[in-house]
């Protein structure tokens, strides 16, 4: 009997609760509504008014409650996990005196804990991954990463927990410093670099015994894409880079102080004008020799080097007249001479036109040699092999202008020494658009060594 009033009483006591906190105010808040309701609403507010309705609705009312309560409790203590991946390791060392090899650079980091625990270690700006090195000597020691952060309810685990890293002394050594440019290609091709300076050609090199006994050169990664302007005048080029190299051009990670240089540019745009010379090759069907050629362009600018400019006296086309029985106009492409950057035409329209052929003589055309080496000389062995006659080919009113000095015969030496040869004799002329041939094909001649 007394476990039933006991079980009594805590229904009663539940009952008053609920009643005291929401059948009451309920029970008030429907009065009010009903009282503002017309007649029509009589069976409505009967209903309400029961006590039995009311405490229906206030059971379900309170079994709502219980349950969003409860469902809330468990998305704010439910356990969670998230990883967060490549997370900076930061090392503290005398930087100084020493260099660690071995540490990571990234570390994994898992965080456990609630999605509010969790959303707020994540906002937080402390959450920094360490490994703390000060006062460890030279060596290998086994140490511990710690992930830093001021939610106390988060738990973590680091990926790696632990390293072994090596300590070496720090020591530094002199070196000279060398400029390397790299896309060259993008400098305007009418720009040459005259001269190059900066402040100091030494760096010091800081790092392990060993790992500056790999480095073998130092230069100044200079690149044309970081050039301010490209245009003929002086300019500077600021904080360019250095790296240190191995004998295999491979990069060497040391400390190199100063670890940038500003390197001062000359930059000048030489130029030089000079003629498009024509060059028939083969010869035209019989019966036929060039009348004219014509070209849209007799001239062109060549960009480069003053030194290369120097060599170039023009630049050679080449067009091919083997067999041709009719005029005929060419496209022809001009090459680039060695060392120049760039030309002002890269090609030009040529107009081949013939005409009968007609022949002229000319007699005693001094024979000349040509790339005999040094110390040598040459002699004909007798007078035929001194002189030669030459029969030019072409239209009458271009072999007529044709003088013997307008023509060459010579005998090419190259790589002959001390004896007697016979050679062949070549003719060429200052008139491309005739022909040259020489009557004698070969000459007998005599090398001698000087003494």
């Amino acid at each position: 009997m007394k476990m039933l009033k006991a079980i009594k009483q805590f229904f009663l006591s539940i009952w008053s609760v609920i009643d005291k906190i929401i059948v009451m105010p309920i029970t008030k808040l429907i009065y009010k509504l009903t009282s503002r309701l017309s007649d029509s609403s009589k069976r409505i507010e009967n209903w309400l008014s029961n006590a039995n309705s009311l405490l229906f609705i206030s059971l379900v009312l309170a079994v709502i409650a219980f349950i969003a309560i409860d469902v809330k409790k468990i998305t704010f203590t439910d356990t969670n996990a998230e990883v967060l991946k490549d997370q900076e390791l930061i090392a503290t060392y005398n930087e100084e005196a020493y260099v660690v090899e071995g540490l990571p650079e990234t570390v994994d980091v898992t965080l456990i804990g609630s999605k509010t625990d969790l959303y707020i270690a994540k906002q937080s700006s402390t959450h920094d991954v360490t490994v703390d090195l000060t006062g460890l000597k030279p060596g290998t020691h086994k140490v511990n990463i710690n992930y830093n952060q001021n939610v106390g309810n988060i738990h973590y685990m680091v990926n790696p927990s632990t390293v072994t890293v090596v300590i070496y002394q720090k020591v530094s050594k002199t070196m000279t410093l060398d400029v390397d440019m790299v896309n060259q290609d993008k400098l305007d091709k009418k720009l040459t670099i005259d001269d190059m300076s900066y402040d100091n050609d030494k760096v010091v090199i800081k790092g392990a015994e060993h790992q500056l006994s790999e480095v073998s050169s130092v230069k100044a990664i200079l690149d044309v894409n970081e050039f301010p302007e490209q245009k003929a005048g002086n300019i500077t080029v600021e904080k360019v880079p250095l790296k240190a190299y191995n004998s295999k051009g491979e990069v060497v990670d040391v400390e190199i102080v100063p670890s940038t240089i500003d390197v001062d540019l000359k930059l000048s745009s030489p130029s030089k004008e000079v003629p498009i010379k024509v060059i028939p090759e083969g010869n035209v069907a019989f019966g036929k020799a060039i009348n004219a050629i014509s070209q849209s362009s007799t001239k062109v600018t060549v960009y480069g080097p003053e030194k290369v400019l120097n060599s170039i006296s023009s630049i050679p086309v080449s067009i091919n007249v083997d067999g041709l029985k009719t005029d005929k106009e060419y496209k022809v492409e001009l090459s680039k001479p060695v060392g120049a950057r760039s030309l002002s035409t890269s090609n030009i329209t040529v107009k081949v036109s013939l005409g009968d052929v007609a022949n002229k003589d000319f007699n005693n055309i001094n024979i000349e040699s040509r790339n005999l080496a040094d110390g040598y000389s040459v002699q004909g062995v007798d007078e035929k092999s001194t002189k030669v006659a030459v029969t030019v080919k072409g239209v009458q009113s271009v072999i007529k202008t044709i003088k013997e000095e307008d023509i060459t015969a010579y005998i090419d030496l190259s790589g002959y020494t001390a004896g007697e040869y016979v050679v062949k004799v070549n003719v060429e002329g200052s008139d491309v658009r005739a022909m040259y041939e020489s009557k004698t094909q070969n000459v007998k001649i005599k090398i001698i060594k000087n003494k």
